[in-house]
């Protein structure tokens, strides 16, 4: 449809490296409370080619225990790649999870400069 047309133009834009955010005017009906808060956050405060760990996240929005709940957030993202919680790793380095896969989340960060590109 046509109101899909710009938000598929700047992901196609995303995906060639040509564009490091998306300036859309986002939803945010399909979430709320405690998932809605750290979604905003993420979606607004961890820019292209950074990351940040779930405990810091969580700290973020004010709840610095609640690592796990960051993790069930990133589950529930409507708007992955978009809200990026591909940009969500754990603290001790590891990758954490990806509802794309791990591999996915690699390409991702990968592609933002995070990780290396994959040799093969």
């Amino acid at each position: 449809s046509a109101r899909l047309a710009e938000p598929i133009r700047r992901l196609a834009a995303y995906f060639a490296g040509e564009r490091q955010d998306f300036g859309l005017a986002l939803d945010w009906s399909l979430t709320a409370g405690f998932h809605r808060e750290v979604l905003r956050e993420l979606e607004s405060g961890v820019p292209y080619g950074t990351v940040v760990g779930y405990g810091e996240l969580a700290a973020r929005v004010g709840r610095p225990e609640g690592a796990q709940a960051v993790g069930a957030a990133m589950g529930s993202n409507p708007l992955p790649v978009v809200v990026p919680c591909h940009r969500v790793v754990e603290s001790d380095g590891g990758l954490g999870g990806f509802g794309g896969g791990l591999e996915t989340k690699r390409q991702l960060l990968a592609l933002e400069g995070v990780l290396p590109q994959p040799l093969f």
